[in-house]
């Protein structure tokens, strides 16, 4: 008799499941990335219980009609990869139909959607990974997914999470980190119907960078450009004076994703070094942006680590560009001394 044997599918997402989704930040950062795949100007999370009970995202993005609503939930099913080229060339966040199954295996599922092309919306309930209902909904265009008891079939994995104050404080850091990257989206939270944060849509990076970080250090961050060879380096730093004791005000991006990358944190160090002190950290705002084929996203399942196909060239471009920024406010302020006006011929005494 073998002992080899297929695992039911269930079984297999729950797998997959524990591989992304660790707790209800995990589920937040998949959902809210999604929306943005979907083109959505406004994003509305609701919690409750620190997303025990309750992680429901709404966005006002394309929506899917009844038949790309079934397939999302289905494992491998995807609207943003079509061959193995397209693995070493992503240009979203990730893959819609990726994550939905995993969340709904773990969790009473409910997708809502409608798409401009339909009458009517798609309702899509899954409990554990079993569809229990799928029905026609009076729904605007968009998608509404309503996560409730996350991990209520896995136990041993629900009592390994934290405090309502320890997950809340996950789910705003995601969230804050994904807000920083997409300013003209408007975000908003709410924990058990009250009001947590609300970001609306900014004209731009510096704006909304103030709104996250912390409007007092707005005139403090010091603006950092750098384009070589089409990799594009956009962001804004703080100087050797304004520190912290963590890493937590370093927030680093590849084409938009936030990414905690080794190679991208070393190289702003090391433009920094002579200035900032060991166990201090500066504030900073790194964007990347780099041709989606020298990038691989998928070392990670969650996404956060990248690999590059030109590692050096990415360090030395950070690096020169930090110090480049740090380097001119060394240089003497130029001051203007008033002169007296030039002597002329007609301004000569007169002697008689």
């Amino acid at each position: 008799m073998s002992r080899i044997k297929i695992l039911p599918e269930i079984l297999s997402n729950k797998i997959a499941a524990g591989e992304v989704i660790e707790r209800p930040a995990s589920v937040v950062k998949e959902l809210v990335e999604n929306a943005l795949d979907a083109g959505s100007s406004r994003i509305l999370l609701s919690l409750e219980n620190a997303g025990k009970s309750l992680i429901q995202v709404s966005d006002n993005g394309t929506g899917m009609n009844r038949d790309d609503a079934l397939l999302a939930i289905e494992r491998y099913a995807t609207s943003k990869i079509a061959t193995d080229r397209d693995l070493f060339a992503i240009n979203s966040l990730g893959f819609r139909g990726e994550a939905l199954p995993s969340i709904a295996s773990v969790s009473r599922f409910t997708l809502e959607t409608r798409d401009e092309g339909s009458n009517a919306g798609t309702r899509i309930q899954v409990e554990g990974g079993k569809v229990t209902g799928v029905s026609d909904a009076g729904l605007p265009v968009g998608t509404q997914i309503s996560v409730r008891q996350l991990f209520f079939n896995i136990p041993a994995r629900r009592k390994f999470l934290k405090t309502a104050g320890t997950e809340m404080g996950h789910v705003v850091d995601t969230l804050s980190s994904i807000a920083l990257a997409w300013p003209r989206t408007q975000f908003q939270l709410t924990h058990n119907g009250k009001p947590v944060k609300s970001w609306p849509a900014a004209s731009g990076p510096p704006d909304r960078i103030a709104d996250v970080v912390g409007r007092e250090l707005k005139e403090e961050l010091l603006p950092l450009s750098r384009s070589v060879n089409g990799i594009n380096l956009e962001g804004w730093i703080s100087s050797g004076r304004t520190v912290r004791s963590t890493t937590r005000g370093i927030y680093l991006y590849v084409n938009q994703r936030f990414v905690r990358d080794n190679l991208i944190r070393h190289a702003l160090m090391s433009g920094f070094s002579g200035r900032i002190i060991t166990g201090r950290f500066p504030v900073a705002v790194l964007f990347l942006t780099v041709p989606p084929d020298m990038v691989d996203v998928n070392v990670h399942p969650t996404k956060h680590a990248v690999r590059f196909t030109d590692p050096k060239t990415i360090h030395q471009i950070i690096e020169s560009a930090v110090a480049a920024t740090l380097q001119h406010l060394d240089r003497p302020a130029r001051t203007w001394t008033p002169q007296p006006p030039p002597r002329t011929a007609t301004s000569e005494p007169v002697f008689s």
